[in-house]
């Protein structure tokens, strides 16, 4: 295992793609390299964690500046991480995912600090690799919590009022964006006839303002009944029928 950390821009994405492991023929995946290279200009970064000897990605961590993030926070003059993912586990427990975190301090110099979404449950990081790495729990809501490294004195950020945002909607809505290639290819897959047949308004969040007032805190998925939030993150279609089918007996 020889181990290297670079990074990625708009040059070379095509030879390292880091999109959440997904094969790079999925339309999934497609869908996000173009939401990718929208972003690049708001100074979106990606590093990857490459193996020299099996010519493979094994890691990923991707951050822009808090006033572009994709999350439903407040974090302005912060670096904001939006994901970070290893795999497989034998690659874990071994400081490559505290590489790619200190890859992220470097780029902030000059900023107040750095600022992540994590969350108890699945499809997103756990805090304990932030932990580690000298962030602190400023602010929680339920599964999620908001931590922040900081580097100099400024205001903290903080989660957006999200539950006002739930209140809008009422009926059967996917609020969702391609921030995520999983969540862009279950919208890609998902059936026309029944999104029509349920009347399921489907809206696609294209900005960073917009996804920072998303009726969910993790922003990229919302599955919502009458106000209710039935998924805050990546299903899976048959996840998504059961939940369809429970909420509309």
């Amino acid at each position: 295992m020889k181990t290297t950390i670079i990074d990625v821009n708009q040059n070379n994405i095509s030879e390292y793609p880091a999109t959440c492991f997904l094969n790079p023929k999925n339309e999934g995946y497609q869908i996000k390299l173009n939401w990718l290279k929208k972003r690049f200009s708001e100074g979106f970064k990606i590093k990857v964690l490459y193996d020299e000897k099996d010519k493979k990605i094994h890691g990923f961590i991707e951050y822009v500046p808090g006033e572009y993030a994709w999350r439903s926070v407040e974090a302005k003059n912060y670096m904001f991480i939006h994901c970070i993912w290893i795999n497989p586990n034998s690659y874990k427990n071994k400081g490559n995912g505290s590489a790619l975190i200190k890859g992220c301090i470097n780029d902030a110099k000059g900023k107040c600090g750095i600022a992540v979404v994590t969350s108890d449950g699945p499809f997103m990081a756990s805090k304990d690799i932030f932990l580690k790495n000298d962030f602190k729990i400023v602010e929680e809501d339920g599964k999620h919590q908001l931590l922040v490294k900081p580097l100099k004195k400024g205001p903290l950020p903080k989660f957006k009022d999200y539950r006002k945002q739930l209140q809008r909607y009422n009926g059967l809505h996917i609020v969702y964006s391609n921030q995520c290639p999983w969540v862009a290819r279950f919208i890609s897959e998902l059936d026309k006839n029944l999104v029509n047949k349920l009347k399921i308004k489907v809206t696609e969040l294209k900005t960073a303002k917009q996804a920072q007032d998303a009726p969910s805190i993790y922003s990229v998925f919302n599955l919502i009944y009458n106000s209710k939030l039935l998924a805050d993150h990546y299903i899976s279609n048959t996840r998504f029928l059961n939940i369809i089918d429970k909420e509309l007996k």
